[in-house]
């Protein structure tokens, strides 16, 4: 029955600091933006054109 003394107030300063740690959180942004971050290093790439056709491979497939 002593433990039961011991736990609940233990309990509640780690829900309370749980608590104050979610709210430091959100004043700091740190939940703002979650998808931007990872979509960055994929607009930082450069787009890739198709490239040309070999002429002598036209020039192969006319020649069938």
């Amino acid at each position: 029955m002593n433990v039961i003394l011991v736990l609940i107030p233990v309990t509640i300063v780690v829900i309370g600091v749980a608590i104050a740690l979610f709210f430091w959180a959100v004043n700091h942004q740190q939940f703002d933006d979650l998808d931007s971050p990872a979509v960055l290093p994929l607009l930082d790439d450069v787009p890739v054109t198709p490239a040309t056709p070999d002429p002598t491979a036209e020039e192969a497939k006319e020649a069938r």
